[in-house]
């Protein structure tokens, strides 16, 4: 693996996607997280094609055990050495905008980079209502690693015995306060309405049963009003004290695309077709948490990011190849939460991601939550030894189609 700085693509293309008086198909690939490394390595199943991934950092960040980087009971983050197959340049960059019309990605630290075909994958990030007063100012995000690094930071300055206000009751708040009421952390969790919302009732239950067990007071159908730098204010007047308050209730995207001039949905997404493809220009393919295929996007989660980045792939393999590229066929197993290192509670769900009447918890629970996070990261490193043979569950179900046509150009701002 080659890794760089910049690189300059210059000259007119042709037809098919290739450099004049060159054989070489470019695909520039923005952003390493889950999708993005599975979609880079994927492409290498042509020897034709030059890839390049643009990310800030020089490693993947697991964002399912940023929760522990926290807690310091794992690292959450791995090298690309590991991870990229021969051949990826790895560009340790950000992308301020991309031109359509000229094909080229503008980097932040000044240059371009042209591409034939481009994958957009930069992912999701964690949100803060500015609505909420004080929350931007003086909340802790977890969404990121920047974000971990200051909060963990902030963690080991504190007192062991202060108290700690968790705000969100998905995966990432439970996770984490689960894993800093594990170390005997005082934690407050607040829902905003429920407990695992996704999850039946009997998951459900068991997910509170343990926090309980363990000390953490569940405040259900409670709501933020205010947070400031020594306290937390609920709506119905309520005061939490404490000098940190994490906030993990919700995620956005990135605003590369609208920036750019590509037509996204409210929250951001590319708006694709169900080849991932933007519906504005047939040269950029969507991957990942960024990505919303007509209209309907799958649930933002490392479980479909890695599947929609060997989509993204498969797309522009398809492309080059003269074949028509397949529709978005991927399933959901289910939702894990860990609870500390020793338990967890997984909730089984259909293919379309409805929950199933079955579930697992404890330390099968725990075992299983383990697999998957290390298979997450081995299923990248599968596909750079072997690209094509990442592993993909079938079986979405019916999906809204948007007609594939020829997508009108959006003008570049």
């Amino acid at each position: 693996m080659r890794v760089t700085s910049c690189y300059v693509r210059r000259g007119p293309r042709c037809l098919e996607g290739m450099t004049e008086n060159s054989n070489t198909v470019k695909v520039v690939v923005i952003g390493g997280g889950y999708a993005g490394t599975v979609a880079a390595n994927r492409l290498r199943q042509r020897a034709d094609i030059d890839i390049t991934l643009i990310n800030p950092r020089p490693h993947l960040v697991e964002r399912i055990r940023l929760h522990q980087y926290v807690a310091g009971t794992s690292e959450a983050v791995v090298d690309y050495g590991s991870l990229l197959g021969d051949g990826v340049r790895l560009v340790i960059d950000s992308v301020d905008r991309i031109d359509t019309a000229a094909r080229t990605v503008a980097l932040a630290s000044g240059g371009e980079l042209g591409y034939d075909y481009l994958i957009y994958a930069v992912g999701s990030t964690a949100t803060i209502p500015a609505s909420v007063p004080g929350a931007v100012e003086f909340a802790y995000p977890i969404g990121e690693w920047e974000h971990a690094q200051r909060l963990r930071a902030a963690l080991d300055e504190l007192p062991h015995d202060a108290p700690i206000t968790v705000v969100g009751a998905g995966p990432t708040g439970i996770e984490t306060a689960a894993e800093l009421a594990e170390q005997g952390r005082v934690v407050t969790l607040v829902c905003g309405a429920q407990l695992a919302p996704t999850f039946l009732e009997p998951a459900r239950r068991s997910v509170a049963k343990w926090l309980t067990k363990r000390g953490v007071a569940v405040l259900e159908n409670a709501h933020v009003g205010e947070v400031w730098p020594e306290r937390v204010v609920l709506t119905d007047g309520t005061v939490l004290p404490g000098p940190v308050a994490i906030w993990t209730a919700g995620f956005g995207v990135p605003g590369l695309a609208a920036d750019s001039g590509l037509r996204t949905d409210d929250a951001g997404r590319l708006l694709t077709d169900e080849t991932l493809t933007s519906i504005d220009d047939d040269r950029v393919i969507a991957a990942g948490d960024c990505a919303a295929p007509s209209g309907q996007p799958l649930r933002m989660s490392c479980q479909a990011a890695g599947p929609l980045g060997a989509q993204a792939a498969d797309t522009v393999l398809a492309r080059l190849s003269g074949a028509r590229p397949a529709t978005i066929d991927i399933g959901f197993v289910g939702t894990g939460i860990s609870l500390g290192r020793r338990a967890a509670t997984v909730q089984f769900t259909r293919r379309d991601d409805t929950a199933r009447n079955f579930y697992l918890g404890g330390r099968l629970g725990a075992s299983i939550k383990e697999a998957v996070c290390k298979g997450t990261v081995s299923g990248i490193s599968k596909e750079a030894r072997k690209p094509g043979s990442f592993p993909m569950v079938k079986g979405l179900g019916d999906r809204p189609a948007q007609p594939v046509s020829a997508p009108a150009k959006v003008p570049n701002l």
